[in-house]
């Protein structure tokens, strides 16, 4: 297993050769986040804080991965965390891919995602998962404000968007894909999924700002915003949103990340003296 290049002189450095021992093996974020090119713990958090969704969305519980506690550094007390390998890597997955320090994290995973046959798209599958979630939240917002607002059928304002945003009905949708309606954002990319969380969140601001109200005001705003973003997707891909390559369905993917969880703690178990 090649190593990671840490800093450009100390090129004998590697990920492994920072890892801890007390109970359990771990590594410090305040050091994980200087090998990914992060000037300081506070510009890191945000990258701890996506990792810690992933966990929950992938009920794994993130406080025995990702231990907030404090460090003696030069005699002082500093706020850090402890992250175990499974950690470090939802971590790495999470951070600025523009950063070559990210880049390199990133390929020394997957090698050993690789070793554990797990074979998943790195940083964009766990964005799939984290934005799927997003997804349901924003379902849940839309919803309630579309109630609020007087929808009578929520089944036409639902479809308003699609019609909107793919010339289509959902269920077309499903049929053209060869899937479920209840699955079709099972199987979306990273790029559509977030398209149609945007179409979400701006139907619900434009309901509110706008003061929308009764059935056929709520589908043709649907409608508009759906359009709205389906003409940003060409633009912005050059395909119409239903001509949008399709991927492994999300809940394969939570399933091979899971075990890569249990495969890397295997890795970091303690050996048993004989």
């Amino acid at each position: 297993m090649n190593d990671v290049e840490i800093y450009e002189n100390n090129s004998d450095l590697s990920f492994e050769d920072f890892k801890n021992q007390n109970g359990f093996i771990y590594w410090w974020a305040s050091e994980l986040l200087l090998m990914l090119g992060y000037p300081d713990l506070k510009s890191f958090k945000k990258v701890i804080d996506r990792a810690t969704k992933a966990f929950i969305s992938l009920g794994i519980n993130h406080y025995d991965n990702i231990i907030y506690t404090f460090r003696e550094v030069g005699g002082k007390q500093r706020e850090d965390f402890k992250l175990t390998r499974f950690a470090c890597y939802i971590v790495s997955m999470n951070a600025d891919p523009k950063k070559p320090e990210v880049a390199q994290i990133q390929a020394y995973f997957a090698q050993q995602t690789r070793a554990f046959e797990l074979y998943i798209q790195g940083n964009e599958d766990i964005d799939r998962v984290l934005i799927r979630d997003e997804i349901r939240e924003g379902y849940k917002s839309l919803s309630a404000t579309a109630k609020t607002a007087g929808v009578e059928d929520y089944a036409k304002f639902t479809n308003a968007g699609y019609r909107g945003m793919y010339n289509m009905f959902n269920t077309d949708l499903a049929k053209k894909r060869k899937i479920s309606k209840d699955n079709l954002f099972e199987t979306m990319g990273r790029t559509e999924l977030a398209a149609n969380l945007f179409r979400m969140t701006q139907t619900e601001e434009r309901i509110k700002s706008h003061k929308i109200k009764g059935q056929q005001g709520l589908e043709q705003t649907h409608f508009d915003v759906g359009r709205e973003v389906r003409n940003l997707v060409i633009k912005n891909t050059g395909k119409n949103p239903e001509a949008l390559p399709q991927e492994k369905e999300l809940p394969v993917v939570r399933k091979e990340l899971k075990h890569g969880f249990r495969e890397m703690n295997k890795l970091d178990k303690p050996k048993k003296i004989k």
